[in-house]
């Protein structure tokens, strides 16, 4: 809901946050009133069976969904294969996608999201170095969708 709610306070509009989980909802839904805000929806939606009314969007933006969906037990490969279903089928042609991940490298994403999306851009995370080497903790990129 925080997220929600900071995106609508930088004057985005038409807002729809969703989650598998009722209490989530809830939760978000209270702190979105709390602010006072009617721009932005909530909807209860598994992102692996998403119902056919959420697409059209023009930007989705995940910051950890995939990376839970990708730390299944049960058979990850096909939900992440889902997921890029899924979400090739909530945005429009030409929309972006906006992900963040601590468990996947840019070279991964590129891979995993190789099917209809193309990188646009690579958004910049903090670094860290150990032993004479350094890296990022966290992979921020945009795609669009082809």
């Amino acid at each position: 809901g925080v997220f929600l709610v900071e995106l609508a306070k930088f004057g985005f509009s038409n807002i729809t946050g969703i989650d598998y989980s009722p209490s989530a909802i809830q939760l978000s839904g209270s702190i979105i009133e709390k602010e006072g805000l009617s721009n932005i929806k909530l909807k209860v939606e598994d992102f692996l069976n998403l119902s056919t009314k959420l697409s059209g969007f023009h930007i989705c933006i995940d910051k950890g969904t995939f990376d839970a969906i990708s730390l299944n037990p049960d058979n990850a490969i096909e939900k992440r294969k889902q997921y890029v279903k899924s979400l090739s089928g909530a945005l429009n042609v030409k929309g972006f996608f906006l992900i963040t991940s601590c468990n996947w490298t840019k070279e991964e994403l590129l891979d995993e999201f190789s099917e209809g999306f193309e990188l646009f851009e690579e958004l910049p995370t903090p670094t860290f170095s150990f032993g004479g080497r350094s890296g990022n903790s966290v992979t921020a990129l945009v795609f669009q969708k082809t």
